[in-house]
């Protein structure tokens, strides 16, 4: 049983949710985020709830009724919300420049890496901090770890580009005898 899945999401003001079908539609003035839920799961919205139930008659339907319910909460927080992630660059001539609709890394390669920002994702640089927002949290997600594949930190001098939180265990290098 699920524990996540026995949760009721609350619905906040503003938001409006229907199921048409299979498929959960949250909506937030012009902003609209669907769930496909593939008829596994049952789906109720009343009270300013909705919670899920399991289909006894959907062979597995079980191991999906926590992860619908966690992705109809995701979309839910992400129109009022939204998600960010932020990367830091440490490196001598390591920078970022946001032109347009084009995120401009230059990690030390011998040309300038351009990124195109995808749709529904604003990206902001100050200083040596890239800061992604959105309100898929699949896709902020994705873009940062994208960005920071780029140049992933290295443990002897700790340049790269890593998440803000991430802690970069270092290695001693040569030593002189």
């Amino acid at each position: 049983m699920s524990r996540v899945g026995k949760k009721p999401i609350e619905i906040p003001a503003g938001v409006e949710v229907s199921v048409n079908g299979s498929i959960v539609v949250i909506k937030k003035g012009s902003n609209a985020i669907e769930v496909e839920t593939h008829n596994r799961v049952g789906i109720e919205v009343a009270d300013n709830n909705v919670v899920f139930t399991v289909k006894e008659e959907v062979e597995g339907a079980s191991a999906f009724w926590g992860t619908y319910r966690a992705l109809t909460a995701n979309a839910i927080v992400g129109l009022t919300t939204g998600f960010t992630k932020s990367l830091e660059i440490n490196g001598v001539g390591y920078r970022a420049a946001v032109k347009g609709k084009v995120l401009e890394l230059q990690l030390g390669y011998s040309h300038p890496i351009n990124f195109e920002i995808p749709e529904g994702i604003e990206i902001k640089v100050e200083k040596n901090i890239i800061n992604i927002k959105g309100s898929s949290k699949q896709t902020v997600g994705q873009t940062a770890a994208i960005i920071r594949g780029y140049r992933k930190p290295e443990p002897y001098k700790g340049k790269g580009v890593k998440y803000t939180d991430e802690v970069i265990v270092r290695k001693a290098g040569k030593t002189a005898k």
